[in-house]
């Protein structure tokens, strides 16, 4: 197991996934809102916690799956024991080595990408995994534009791969990705950086051929 793994099952122990649904629901809530899910999807959340979009997500009439992939066991315990519908499926396994065969329609990752240093070959397995037409949807607090959480590397003190709102696009270009990126404000939030700068959203296509 490595120290992130160990890092993230401690905080599952203590209650902290519960605490990062709620520190995150209202700009996940907001972007997740703000997309059409009007024709028949399946879904995979990376770093999924403890299930809480994956749940979320199931409950919407066009999912036919709700997949979720954590490398922390404490937390697919969680996700597991939270379980509300026959939709969801929860895997213990970081996304590198993680031998599913299928593809997904829609791919999600809240604030764990980047502990994948670096972040191109994760990020070349997602392309991999999405079918044709399909959108990987990456959120993340941790980005170099948003100085108020760089610190967040010496305080985890894991592995983290800090980038620029534009490095991040570019990389997402060079992954094959047709991409954008908007960034979503948390107003009444009592840390500054929720409402200065907010979640950055990064969106890539995998444009058919």
């Amino acid at each position: 197991m490595d120290n992130t793994a160990r890092v993230f099952d401690s905080w599952a122990t203590a209650g902290r996934s519960e605490e990062m649904e709620k520190g995150h629901g209202v700009t996940v809530g907001k972007f997740l809102g703000s997309l059409s899910f009007d024709k028949p999807f399946s879904f995979l959340d990376i770093g999924c916690g403890n299930g809480w979009v994956v749940r979320k997500i199931a409950q919407l009439q066009k999912c036919k799956k709700a997949v979720g992939i954590d490398k922390s066991k404490n937390m697919i315990k969680r996700a597991n024991t939270n379980q509300h519908s026959k939709k969801e499926k929860y895997y213990c396994t970081d996304l590198e080595s993680w031998s599913y065969s299928g593809k997904f329609d829609v791919i999600f990752s809240m604030e764990s990408l980047y502990y994948s240093v670096p972040m191109e070959p994760a990020l070349a397995k997602v392309f991999k995994m999405l079918k044709a037409g399909g959108f990987f949807y990456c959120g993340t607090d941790f980005y170099s534009d948003n100085h108020l959480t760089k610190r967040w590397k010496k305080v985890m003190k894991v592995p983290m791969d800090l980038r620029s709102k534009t490095e991040w696009k570019k990389m997402f270009n060079e992954a094959g990705f047709k991409t954008t990126a908007r960034q979503v404000k948390d107003s009444k939030h009592r840390a500054k950086w929720k409402r200065e700068f907010g979640t950055l959203f990064v969106i890539g296509e995998k444009i058919p051929a």
